[in-house]
């Protein structure tokens, strides 16, 4: 096989991630066959696990995602690595030009409940105009019937935090003292359901079911 046949796009990548997956391959498994077949011109680790994902939680098309507004210039560390070795400087020449000559700065990136595939996204509008359908003009009457349930760790000891335990002192007084302690280790897990006016019941799953 010549070297050229090799360079595939990455629609072709993206099709032999999703035939992969679909054979119950892993993430890992998957990187490590195309790597195998195809070398440097596989496709990265990162892009594996991003697709492998999509596919396993029901995505089916190839394409990128349409995008709306201001594009994203989001610049990842292994982005930086791969542009320091191209260009045959640093990873930390590479972030100084960033900084001080591209005005870019770094954050953390922003944490969402869960990732919302296509698919995902068309169930909640449908679901949505389902439920709009149902209320058509008993919007407020049903709001006040319908009964939300969530849950959550609570642990049976969380030591306050910096700012829960800030008091005032006078000028000149030594400020408190306060020991480090770690969180209990011990949980349980919580289910409240709630309705628009109050919590109705607050439930404590057994230590086996959790």
């Amino acid at each position: 096989m010549s070297e050229s046949s090799l360079h595939l796009t990455k629609f072709e990548h993206r099709a032999v991630i999703k035939f992969l997956v679909k054979k119950g391959k892993t993430a890992k498994e998957i990187f490590e066959e195309t790597s195998s077949v195809y070398g440097e011109s596989g496709p990265s680790s990162a892009t594996v696990k991003r697709w492998t994902r999509l596919f396993q939680q029901g995505r089916d098309t190839l394409e990128d995602d349409p995008r709306s507004g201001r594009p994203n210039t989001a610049v990842t560390d292994e982005n930086i690595e791969k542009i320091a070795e191209e260009l045959g400087f640093s990873k930390e020449r590479v972030g100084d030009i960033m900084h001080n000559h591209l005005h870019m700065n770094k954050v953390s990136a922003r944490w969402v409940p869960k990732m919302l595939t296509p698919l995902d996204k068309q169930r909640r509008v449908e679901t949505s105009e389902e439920f709009l359908d149902l209320c058509k003009d008993n919007l407020e009457e049903i709001c006040t019937r319908i009964v939300t349930v969530d849950e959550t760790w609570i642990r049976q000891y969380d030591p306050e935090s910096k700012q829960e335990s800030m008091q005032w002192i006078e000028k000149g007084e030594r400020p408190p003292k306060q020991f480090k302690v770690e969180k209990s280790a011990s949980k349980l897990m919580a289910i409240i359901f709630w309705d628009c006016e109050e919590v109705l019941l607050i439930d404590y799953l057994p230590k086996k079911l959790q």
